[in-house]
């Protein structure tokens, strides 16, 4: 599939997703997915991080403007975004000339797992408290992380699993 049609289906597809059928689900008050991040995960490597942060935050305000909160999701997917490759360079041990050829479905699970629980908690931390605001909301900050990060990592694993293609 071409690169410029994969990255489009990726965006069109996490976005409908999240605002169709994610943001309609808040489980035991706490717990609600936010999978579009995995728009980062998967989106390819590059030495121009230019096109990738933009489209990081317009999937991003594109999520505020269908949720109606102000830019909470731009900024805390903009900042793992920014910070993804500093976590490859160090948890997945790549350097600028493995870029092209990276594929997070070929790295083992502990070395993904860590990645992505790492990313997923720091956007949800961001995000959660950008939305509360306030230092006497911490604990609802942190038990809205806890099991949201836990749930989307849940999804994402699970997703990936059902849409692994056999490599032989």
């Amino acid at each position: 599939m071409n690169r410029t049609v994969y990255i489009v289906f990726l965006f069109a597809f996490f976005l409908l997703l999240q605002v169709v059928v994610l943001n309609n689900i808040l489980f035991l008050g706490y717990i609600n997915p936010y999978l579009y991040i995995t728009f980062v995960f998967l989106y390819p490597l590059n030495t121009n991080r230019f096109p990738f942060l933009s489209l990081a935050f317009l999937l991003g305000l594109c999520i505020d403007a269908f949720s109606n909160s102000g830019g909470v999701h731009a900024f805390s997917i903009l900042f793992i975004a920014y910070i993804r490759l500093f976590f490859i360079r160090t948890i997945l041990k790549k350097t600028t000339s493995d870029y092209l050829l990276f594929n997070l479905r070929l790295e083992t699970f502990d070395k993904v797992f860590n990645y992505t629980a790492i990313l997923t908690v720091i956007h949800h931390f961001i995000l959660f408290s950008l939305v509360n605001f306030s230092f006497y909301n911490l604990y609802d900050v942190l038990v809205n992380t806890l099991f949201s990060s836990v749930f989307t990592l849940i999804l994402y694993f699970l997703g990936s699993f059902i849409f692994r293609k056999k490599l032989i």
